[in-house]
């Protein structure tokens, strides 16, 4: 990973977002600018399918912050994420939707928690979730899940919004499918998770990339590995014997 040369990397995966991605780097480039910091725009294309990556290159001549990351092949949301990590240059490093329904305005609000040293990693809660009720209940059913398997009380852990210490990034090692179990990740690694309520905004272009299946069941499978994880994982205390 990148020593930060920035304040604030902002990463985005995204597959077949073609409508979205003009207005996205726009909000973006909105609140970034106004918080007066040095900032990068980081979006991962997915393989998509649609005009997604020529619309991205049409965008990096206005503006000048986005770096565009393409994959070789259609590889998942946490490859994607991951690879934003790996390039990203921000003192603090936040992850968003490209679909447009989490608000880029909620960033300011998670920065200053990590600014202030009260977390090193901030997750949004979508308090007005503004979905389908079966997507609703879907991610309702896998949040109890993981929260009773793992043994938590995160209320939104399948949020995309949110925002980490550049420092503990190096730290986490990440699996298919364990984006949406970053907030235990974080814990079991001994740092501090703090949530807070974030607006949620209907989807008005594109469709969703996910259903029941992928929400529910595949959740599920990725909540027993990191179960196994948290009971293996190594925690002592060692000390050199002085002559």
């Amino acid at each position: 990973m990148n020593k930060p040369s920035v304040d604030i990397s902002v990463i985005s995966p995204a597959y077949n977002e073609q409508e979205c991605l003009a207005d996205l780097c726009r909000e973006l480039n909105e609140t970034l600018s106004a918080m007066g910091r040095s900032y990068e725009i980081i979006i991962v294309n997915d393989c998509s399918e649609d005009d997604s990556l020529n619309v991205l290159r049409g965008l990096k001549g206005n503006y000048p912050a986005l770096r565009v990351l393409t994959m070789g092949k259609r590889t998942g949301q946490t490859a994607c994420m991951e690879a934003g990590f790996l390039t990203a240059r921000g003192k603090y490093v936040v992850t968003i939707d490209a679909d447009l329904q989490n608000d880029p305005a909620d960033i300011p609000a998670m920065i200053e928690l990590l600014d202030t040293n009260k977390a090193d990693m901030v997750t949004g809660h979508r308090h007005k979730r503004q979905d389908h009720w079966l997507r609703k209940l879907s991610t309702k059913v896998a949040n109890r899940v993981r929260n009773w398997l793992n043994h938590e009380t995160i209320s939104d852990s399948a949020c995309a919004l949110k925002a980490y210490k550049h420092e503990i990034i190096p730290k986490l090692k990440l699996y298919e499918g364990l984006h949406r179990f970053m907030t235990t990740i974080v814990a079991m690694n001994g740092f501090r998770v703090v949530e807070i309520p974030v607006n949620h905004r209907p989807r008005t272009r594109g469709v969703t990339k996910y259903g029941l299946w992928n929400r529910v069941f595949r959740s599920l499978r990725a909540a027993f590995a990191v179960r196994w994880m948290q009971r293996h994982v190594l925690t002592y205390d060692v000390r050199e014997l002085e002559d």
